[in-house]
């Protein structure tokens, strides 16, 4: 990418970035906002790279892998580059929570993550459980072993997976499935003596430690939770924190410097 004071039509950049959004695909818009090529655009995406517009040629290759990284958090950022700054933000389609188990605590879980923005799924083999008055707020609701589901949910890395069944019967087949999937986010229902177990079978299984170490179990931050919409809230938490790669889960009060993760560095403390 080279810098071009014509440049490619607005145009095209307008288009590839509808692209990105119509598509639902991972990607970014970086602008420069300082230096000599104020003003060039260039649309990243995630898998394909630079697919328009134009940077200058000195900071391209860097501006690429700088938007890679913030893209797997969703994350903005003006970074500098010698005299040279570039403003880079994400363009991130929805996220897409999967919740297996259609127990008391998916009801509260599914109706806050379609208020968070996340399209939702929930399954379920009880087919009195797993209905649509019990989960209006969620855009699909299956009925169904694991197994029977494979060709209907979509496992890749805007997923978030949440297991509230321990039933060997779902867990067995949806763990694999999983872990050999690209997903963000694995959550496992369960106390610390059944989670124990769980590792131990995937060991058995021929799972190494750093690929069960994605599973999140047991599930949620320690807010204290008792009821179903707090652990609901408690998993939604984690989930913010994987989502945006930050976040100690500690309380703010008597934090020293800025309460949010700094998007611009123009920005204001929170």
């Amino acid at each position: 990418m080279r810098g071009d004071d014509s440049g490619v039509s607005r145009a095209v950049v307008v288009e590839a970035i509808e692209r990105l959004i119509s598509e639902e695909r991972l990607g970014a818009v970086a602008t420069v906002v300082a230096g000599a090529d104020l003003g060039a655009k260039a649309v990243i995406d995630f898998d394909a790279g630079h697919v328009a517009g134009e940077l200058p040629s000195d900071v391209a290759a860097d501006v690429l892998a700088d938007a890679k990284a913030l893209m797997e958090h969703e994350q903005n950022r003006t970074l500098s580059y010698g005299d040279t700054e570039v403003f880079i933000e994400t363009v991130a389609p929805p996220p897409h929570l999967v919740v297996f188990g259609a127990v008391h605590i998916a009801q509260p879980l599914s109706t806050m993550a379609r208020q968070l923005g996340f399209h939702v799924t929930v399954s379920d083999a009880r087919a009195a459980f797993t209905t649509r008055e019990r989960f209006p707020d969620a855009d699909r609701v299956l009925v169904g072993w694991p197994d029977g589901l494979r060709d209907d949910i979509s496992l890749d890395r805007r997923t978030y997976v949440v297991l509230l069944s321990h039933d060997a019967r779902f867990e067995d087949p949806v763990l694999p499935w999983v872990l050999d999937s690209p997903v963000k986010y694995i959550g496992a229902m369960g106390s610390r003596r059944t989670s124990a177990k769980r590792v131990e079978k995937l060991r058995g299984m021929g799972y190494s430690d750093q690929q069960i170490e994605r599973i999140h179990g047991p599930v949620g931050l320690d807010i204290g939770a008792e009821q179903p919409a707090e652990t609901a809230i408690s998993i939604l938490a984690e989930i913010i924190q994987v989502r945006y790669g930050s976040g100690s889960g500690e309380s703010l009060r008597g934090r020293v410097g800025r309460i949010h993760l700094q998007r611009t560095q123009d920005e204001g403390d929170g």
